[in-house]
């Protein structure tokens, strides 16, 4: 009798965690919105920021995190993390260190990306990933992984000059032609020369090793920062980038970046905050994840809220169902990784406490059918 009481208390306690980590769990998988906040600060943990999800072979979800010891900066101690969902997120095992910190002062900002075609049986897997020494030396390596995460190889750099160099989480493209583009932006010293400028570094060996592209690119103020990477139908590569004028800006390359053409504006409304943009392969069209808001001379321009998605099916030239995924007061949201998983748009994303300074993580999954609703 007292061991059945226990598998009932042991039963009972699953359910109700189960009910915890996920939202509208009554309805249909198809139809969920999966939200569930794993990592969450704490006074140990200050921070938690830069994150990426990757389905495996398994069926599994892996999900990367960057997790800072010492404070809530971009320069504080911190190493990668993860954890593991066998049911699409809706519940997670215990996070496990997936890089230690080898910097002088912390790893950062993690891309988890298939090298090869996965289709052909290529399943090799990269963890991309920033190690910072200091202000002044901030570089991007590569360790790939041939057993599903398991274990990694030795370490490959990515970035080729010396200096700051920022990758941002979640960045790594692959192009139709298998070349992997690593997007970049760049300075000598942050603490002193705060301008930036982005280029690439591209691997046509499934990222054994990297070259630089010819040219960088600029902007006004600030310069050009934090950019992300999408091929579009036409063969063109577009390096959008975040800017202090109020919305994104767009370069174009025409050798799969080797070479890059001046920036212009992208005409989407944007506060200083980073984009992320991705194909959905059931339709074709662009997704554009984004801070929909532009105040001048404001802090970064603006809030980094409402965090917004759009829809393209004109290849960036407009966009529509527009929808909010988080709104305000008090918080601000952004640094986005955004892939599909089957019928799913996959998203992690930074929550950002406006009165305490503090960073949490959030991960979110969402039928495609939501992203084309009018609301």
């Amino acid at each position: 009798m007292k061991n059945t009481r226990n598998i009932f208390i042991l039963i009972s306690f699953f359910y109700l965690f189960s009910s915890c980590t996920a939202k509208d769990t009554s309805k249909h998988d198809h139809d969920q919105d999966i939200i569930v906040d794993l990592f969450k600060v704490s006074p140990e943990h200050p921070r938690y920021t830069e994150g990426s999800v990757i389905a495996l072979g398994d069926g599994s979800l892996l999900y990367s995190i960057s997790e800072f010891s010492t404070g809530p900066g971009d320069h504080a101690i911190a190493h990668i993390m993860a954890a593991k969902s066998y049911d699409k997120g809706k519940t997670w095992l215990k996070p496990f260190e997936l890089q230690e910190n080898i910097g002088t002062l912390n790893v950062m900002s993690s891309t988890l990306r298939r090298l090869g075609d996965i289709s052909q049986g290529d399943s090799a897997l990269g963890h991309f990933f920033l190690v910072k020494n200091s202000l002044q030396d901030l570089q991007c390596y590569l360790r790939i992984s041939h057993d599903e995460g398991q274990t990694f190889g030795d370490l490959i750099p990515v970035s080729k000059s010396p200096g700051y160099n920022v990758m941002n989480n979640d960045r790594i493209l692959r192009l139709s032609s298998g070349r992997l583009i690593a997007p970049m932006a760049s300075t000598v010293d942050v603490e002193n020369i705060n301008h930036f400028v982005s280029y690439c570094t591209y691997s046509d060996d499934k990222g054994l090793s990297w070259q630089e592209s010819e040219n960088q690119v600029d902007y006004a103020r600030r310069g050009a920062m934090e950019p992300d990477v999408i091929e579009f139908k036409d063969g063109r590569v577009g390096m959008i980038i975040r800017t202090q004028l109020g919305h994104l800006a767009i370069s174009y390359s025409q050798d799969q970046g080797k070479t890059w053409g001046p920036a212009e504006s992208w005409n989407v409304r944007s506060s200083e905050s980073p984009a992320t943009c991705r194909r959905i392969p059931s339709t074709g069209d662009l997704l554009l994840i984004w801070n929909d808001n532009y105040v001048p001379g404001a802090d970064h321009e603006g809030l980094r809220i409402p965090l917004t998605a759009a829809i393209s099916d004109d290849e960036g030239k407009t966009w529509k169902h527009k929808r909010n995924l988080e709104t305000g007061p008090g918080k601000t949201a952004a640094y986005s990784s955004l892939t599909v998983v089957d019928d799913r748009v996959v998203l992690s994303y930074t929550l950002r406490n406006d009165e305490t300074k503090l960073r949490s993580h959030r991960f979110r999954s969402l039928p495609i059918s939501w992203f084309y609703e009018n609301k």
